[in-house]
Formats: C-alpha cells, sequence, structure tokens
C-alpha cells in the first residue's frame, strides 16, 4: 500500500512535534497529512505555536497512531520543511472534511505546509 493510500484509508490520532529555534518543544493534535505526487507530506496550519516553530526551525517529527488495531501501530516520520503557500483553493480542494462555523472564520490565515520524508520508521522499533 502506498503512503497516499495508507492515509487516506487508515483512521487514527496523529501528533506532530517541533521546536523553535532555541530547541522549546511542542507536540500538538494534527490530522493525517496528504500525500502529494512528489512524496511530500503536506499539513493545514493555522498561524499557532506549530507553525511559528516552523519559521525558525524546519525540522518536525509526525507520529501516527491507527485506531481499532490490538497493540500499538502506526507510523513515525521525521520532516524537514520546504515550503509552504496561503493557496485558499487547494486547501479547500484537499481538506477532508467539511469546517464548521467556527473553524471557517472568513479572515482566519491557513498555511499549507509541505514537508520532505527524511526517514519513516513503524510507530514502535526500528524498523529492522
Amino acid at each position: 500500500m502506498s503512503l497516499k493510500e495508507y492515509f487516506e484509508t487508515t483512521k487514527g490520532t496523529g501528533v506532530l512535534a517541533t521546536s523553535d529555534k532555541d530547541g522549546k518543544v511542542d507536540a500538538a493534535i494534527y490530522a493525517r497529512p496528504h500525500v502529494m505526487e512528489d512524496g511530500s507530506l503536506v499539513f493545514i496550519m493555522r498561524e499557532k505555536l506549530t507553525h511559528n516553530n516552523l519559521k525558525s526551525n524546519p525540522h518536525a517529527a509526525y507520529l501516527f497512531i491507527e485506531s481499532g488495531v490490538t497493540g500499538h501501530k502506526g507510523k513515525r516520520f521525521f520532516l524537514t520543511k520546504i515550503k509552504e503557500e496561503e493557496n485558499y483553493e487547494l486547501i479547500q480542494e484537499i481538506r477532508r472534511r467539511t469546517p464548521n462555523e467556527k473553524e471557517s472564520k472568513e479572515n482566519e490565515l491557513k498555511f499549507l505546509v509541505f514537508f520532505k520524508i527524511d526517514k519513516e520508521l513503524p510507530l514502535i522499533g526500528s524498523g529492522e
């Protein structure tokens, strides 16, 4: 199964960890990433701590825990930010759910943040 198929069909909980230029760490719940044709992972972000951290430190880690499986199953990704865009049309095209009224504030800035995958590991273990 390709990574694109995996994230389109597998339910679970994701955590994106970032740190600022001084190494102060943040972790936040994030939806499944979108996998682009070139293999990059894309997250839709608001202007909050995670996005601010990525301005000064492009490195992140994403942990995905699959739902409904016995034991612990999922994936870990070590990522580097490669670009970001303010592309409302693409955000609307790739989003998986319709925002509720509170979430769809017209003036709230959202970003598409693109990452290259530096390393992929299973949720538990080294993958060897």
